[in-house]
């Protein structure tokens, strides 16, 4: 089997166990119906990834944020932080969004598989750094200002994040706020704060 076709197959079974498993739960889930719904064998799903919870991790790190937002700080930052943060915060949003039953199913079963939850925290750890180094390095070329590089993009991806649960159904929204106009008054505001 090429790679491509590995790779077709491989989302197959990740698309098929994210749908399954967010309208079933985890454990209302077998290989066997994951297999089935992807039109393979099960016998493919194991040589594949060997296990749900290892299907469900690798699918966790294939279409999560964190080789996307690299890809973004790399090759589409402008230095200007409005611009920037725009950026940033669009492309967050947009991830989430298209991934939203997978997010919601790391929320569901993540105390249930310690392992798979450990996993999860890859990604906004990843984003915690290369926020931090850019918030760094922005503040060094006399950009910005922040005493704590650190906390200002702990301070940034939580923001996000809340406007995130906030249009799920996880968190009872109080308002009807587009998340376009979220992010430009957020951003707004964010900027000013931290240009000297």
């Amino acid at each position: 089997m090429n790679e491509n076709n590995q790779l077709c197959t491989q989302d197959k079974l990740m698309q098929a166990a994210i749908d399954l498993i967010s309208a079933k739960g985890y454990d209302g889930v077998s290989t066997r119906e994951i297999a089935a719904e992807a039109g393979l064998s099960e016998k493919t799903l194991f040589r594949h990834f060997g296990s749900k919870q290892n299907l469900l991790e690798k699918a966790y790190d294939r279409y999560l944020y964190a080789a996307e937002m690299q890809k973004i700080f790399k090759e589409n930052l402008t230095g200007n932080l409005h611009e920037d943060l725009l950026m940033i915060s669009r492309t967050y949003h947009k991830i989430m969004n298209r991934n939203r039953k997978l997010v919601m199913i790391s929320m569901q079963v993540g105390d249930h598989l310690p392992g798979f939850r450990n996993n999860t925290q890859n990604h906004p750890r990843q984003l915690h750094e290369i926020l931090t180094n850019y918030f760094k390095h922005m503040s060094d070329q006399g950009k910005l200002f922040t005493k704590d590089p650190s906390l200002t993009a702990v301070s940034f991806m939580w923001m996000n994040l809340g406007a995130f649960l906030n249009t799920t159904h996880v968190v009872q929204t109080f308002t009807d706020i587009e998340i376009d106009a979220f992010i430009e008054e957020s951003v707004r505001l964010f900027t000013r704060a931290l240009t000297p």
